[in-house]
């Protein structure tokens, strides 16, 4: 298939970006039940946030199933196992006897939930440049950011009124209707590739981390996103339990650092018509790091809740510049392995997301504010990591 130079936002992207949602909405929508899962299974709140870590960890392990398998097989069939995947688990979360099971069926979940993360952004670099997939990439944060604006509200109306379980039931029949629209609207980006070797998998996946540029931009995202994951994680203590907010005011100051991360990125897709997408991103993320160290100071000063809204609303809004502008960098020279790259990425990603939403929920119990200490050390280390890990450049 002919790689375009130029994004064009038709329904191939809208449809891309909507598989993309299944991993933010299984994330945001049930934050603010917390506390209604910890009642149904007559456990303690912070104890319903390792099933968030569960999850991180699924999304670590599922994307490294796809890759490769995406690479041989095509882009559509792993695709559909994966939502198979994923409507299962969900079923199973709406009845799960305890929260032990809840916990377990999560990691399945985001299993089949990361077959669309993985493949959709394969198949953006399929189809684009990687100056026009930056763009694309901006535009399915615009689209990714619907979920934290909706999910969270509804899911604590849904809540309210349904019950937690109705959540995971309302996320099992999206992704039937996902799959429905995939089958009919989606086209095939790549096709079987008998050259592809599933045993080799590793050894490939191999070959793609010892890419020193891969590794750097690939790194620095994920590191720099995986602040927002802190955020996640720790957020419903910070706002609900220690500042006394309602779930539903929760669920709109969630659904504000969303709107910043969407209007960030489409200020990124503006620029990136002008400018080069590593220049973007050489300028963008030193301020996250400025940001990052305004958050450890506010920790240790354990400021007032306006404080932690502001600076978490500039870091989370920062990486809508940020991550589009770093995963075109660790995508951009890996066509042939397009799919086992996004795996690797996606992996590492969710591999950092998951030992810092432990990490939250560790220092969460020692210091009120901890949250805001775990998101300054998340920029911080991507700002460094970014600039160790610069390729020299040849004489």
């Amino acid at each position: 298939m002919e790689v375009s130079d130029t994004a064009r936002f038709d329904l191939t992207v809208i449809v891309l970006a909507l598989l993309t949602m299944f991993g933010p909405l299984s994330i945001d929508m049930y934050l603010p039940a917390f506390g209604d899962i910890a009642a149904s299974y007559a456990t303690e709140a912070n104890r319903v946030e390792l099933s968030l870590t569960s999850f991180f960890l699924g999304l670590f392990v599922g994307q490294l199933l796809y890759g490769t398998a995406s690479d041989k097989w095509g882009r559509k069939p792993p695709l559909y196992f994966g939502l198979v995947i994923y409507i299962i688990s969900s079923l199973a979360c709406a009845y799960a006897p305890n929260l032990e099971s809840l916990i377990v069926l999560r990691f399945f979940q985001a299993i089949g939930s990361c077959a669309g993360l993985v493949i959709a952004r394969a198949m953006v670099r399929d189809l684009y440049s990687p100056q026009a997939s930056a763009q694309v990439f901006s535009f399915l944060i615009l689209v990714m950011g619907i979920a934290p604006i909706l999910a969270p509200l509804a899911g604590a109306y849904v809540t309210t009124y349904l019950g937690w379980q109705a959540i995971f039931l309302i996320v099992a029949a999206l992704a039937v209707a996902c799959m429905a629209i995939v089958h009919v609207r989606l086209p095939e980006t790549r096709g079987f590739n008998g050259a592809v070797r599933m045993r080799r998998s590793l050894p490939i996946y191999w070959d793609v981390l010892k890419d020193r540029g891969f590794l750097r931009y690939s790194l620095a995202g994920g590191i720099a996103q995986s602040g927002m994951f802190a955020y996640i994680t720790g957020s419903p203590y910070v706002f609900i339990e220690h500042f006394g907010l309602a779930p539903t005011h929760y669920s709109w100051l969630f659904g504000a650092n969303a709107i910043g991360i969407i209007g960030m990125a489409q200020f990124n897709a503006w620029l990136l018509r002008r400018f080069d997408s590593r220049k973007i991103l050489n300028k963008s993320l030193p301020f996250l790091g400025l940001v990052a160290l305004a958050t450890l100071a506010a920790a240790s000063l354990n400021v007032s809740m306006w404080w932690v809204i502001a600076l978490v609303f500039a870091y989370v809004s920062t990486l809508g510049m940020v991550f589009p502008n770093a995963m075109a960098g660790a995508l951009a020279e890996q066509q042939e392995r397009a799919g086992s790259a996004s795996a690797v990425t996606g992996s590492l990603q969710f591999l950092i997301a998951g030992i810092v939403s432990a990490v939250v929920n560790v220092v969460g119990h020692q210091h009120p504010l901890g949250m805001l200490m775990v998101i300054g050390v998340c920029g911080l280390s991507a700002v460094t990591l970014y600039r160790l890990l610069r390729v020299p450049a040849v004489p």
